[in-house]
C-alpha cells in the first residue's frame, strides 16, 4: 500500500508540495522553475485543459486487482508516469539530479536527464534505474555527436530530442530578475567538451528534419521527439523513423499562446495511427489528469515542475513522495472509473465541458 503522507505528514497533494517548495526556494529560482513565456497563457492553459475534462466512470467492472505497469521504448516501468527533463536541479537541492534519479529508481520509473543538468550524466546514471537523455541538437555536429556518445556510454536507454526551440522563449520573470547565469559553482555539466570547457546551450534555428535523419543514422538508441503539437509533424515523425513523440509545449516556456498539450493530444494520436507511442506532458497535477491523458490516447505522461517541488522540499524523499502521490491517486482513480489498468482506458470515459 502506498503511503499517503509525506515524511513530515503535511503534503497531501501536489499543491501542498508546491507551497512548501516556494517557501524553501530562492524567489528568483522559484520564478525560473514556475514561470513561462510572455503572459504565461500557455502555462495556465495546460492545467485548465484538464479542468475542462470530466470522467464518465463505468461500474460493476471487477476492479479489485489493478496493475499500473506499462512498457515504453523498451523500458518496463511501474506506472505510466515518467520524470520530464528539467534544468538546474541543484538550484532546488544540493544533490541535484542525483537525488532525483535515486527517487525515480526507487519508484521504478524513468527519469529523463536534461542536457542542462547540473550533475554529469555519468554521476546520474551511476545511481542505476532507467534513464533517458534529453538532447538539444547543436549546430556543431561534432559536439552533438560527442554528447550522444557520452549518453550512450553512460547507459541512457533513449534520446529525447527537443524540437520546439529554434530560439529561446521570452521568459519575462527571468528578465525582471536578470537571471541569466547559474550561481558560482554550478554549470551545465553535460555541456563540457573534450577540453573541459563548458559550452553554452545553443538554440539552433537551422534545425530541420534532415538533422533528425542524421541523428537516426548516428545512434541505435530509440529517439523520441519532444515538442510535437501539430498532427502533420506527427506524421512526418513516423516517416523519419523516430520511435516516439512527446506532445509538449515546453511547459509554456517557449511560445506563449500555443495550444494546451491535452488539447493537441487526440489529433496527434490519430495522426500516428498506433505506429509509435505518444507521450504527453504539461499541467498534470492529479491522478485523474493522468487517467484522462491515457484515455485520450497517451501511452504515458511526464511531470516536470512537481518533481522540482518535491526535490526542493525533501531531496530524494520529496521526489519519491510526489511520485507516490501520483501513483496512489491514479490507482484510486482507475478503480473509481472502472478500470484495472491503463489498457482499460478509452476516450469514451472522458467528456469535455464548456469553458467558464
Amino acid at each position: 500500500m502506498v503511503k499517503m503522507l509525506a515524511p513530515d505528514g503535511a503534503e497531501l497533494n501536489l499543491a501542498d508540495v508546491a507551497a512548501g517548495a516556494r517557501l524553501r526556494l530562492n524567489p528568483v529560482h522559484w520564478d525560473f522553475f514556475a514561470g513561462g513565456a510572455g503572459d504565461e497563457r500557455t502555462v495556465r492553459a495546460n492545467e485548465d485543459a484538464f479542468t475542462r475534462r470530466r470522467v464518465l466512470p463505468r461500474i460493476l467492472r471487477g476492479v479489485r486487482e489493478r496493475d499500473l505497469r506499462i512498457s515504453v521504448l523498451g523500458s518496463r516501468i511501474s506506472m505510466p508516469v515518467l520524470i520530464a527533463p528539467t534544468a538546474f536541479h541543484r538550484l532546488a537541492h544540493p544533490e541535484g539530479e542525483v537525488a532525483t534519479a535515486r527517487a525515480a529508481a526507487d519508484a521504478g520509473t524513468v527519469m529523463v536527464i536534461s542536457m542542462a543538468a547540473t550533475r554529469p550524466v555519468e554521476e546520474i546514471t551511476a545511481i542505476g534505474g532507467q534513464l533517458w537523455f534529453q538532447l538539444y541538437p547543436q549546430s556543431d555536429l561534432g559536439f552533438t555527436s560527442a554528447v550522444v556518445r557520452r549518453a550512450e556510454a553512460a547507459g541512457c536507454g533513449a534520446l529525447v530530442v527537443t524540437v520546439d526551440s529554434p530560439v529561446f522563449g521570452r521568459r519575462e520573470r527571468d528578465l525582471r530578475h536578470r537571471f541569466v547565469d547559474l550561481p558560482p559553482g554550478l554549470v551545465c555539466e553535460n555541456m563540457r567538451d573534450a577540453s573541459g570547457r563548458v559550452r553554452d546551450i545553443e538554440m539552433d534555428a537551422g534545425l530541420d528534419w534532415k538533422r533528425i535523419s542524421w541523428l537516426r543514422g548516428l545512434t541505435t538508441l530509440p529517439i523520441l521527439l519532444k515538442g510535437v503539437l501539430h498532427p502533420a509533424d506527427a506524421r512526418l515523425a513516423v516517416e523519419h523513423g523516430v520511435d516516439g513523440v512527446l506532445v509538449s509545449n515546453h511547459g509554456g516556456r517557449q511560445l506563449d499562446g500555443v495550444v494546451a498539450t491535452l488539447d493537441a493530444l487526440p489529433a496527434v494520436v490519430e495522426a500516428v495511427e498506433g505506429r509509435l507511442p505518444v507521450l504527453v506532458d504539461g499541467g498534470i497535477r492529479r491522478g485523474t489528469d493522468v487517467l484522462v491523458a491515457l484515455a485520450l490516447g497517451a501511452t504515458a505522461v511526464l511531470v516536470g515542475r512537481p518533481v522540482i517541488w518535491g526535490l526542493a522540499v525533501g531531496g530524494t524523499a520529496g521526489v519519491r513522495h510526489v511520485l507516490d502521490l501520483l501513483r496512489a491517486d491514479l490507482d484510486q482513480a482507475l478503480a473509481l472509473a472502472g478500470a484495472t489498468g491503463p489498457g482499460d482506458l478509452s476516450c469514451d470515459l472522458v467528456a469535455t465541458v464548456a469553458r467558464g
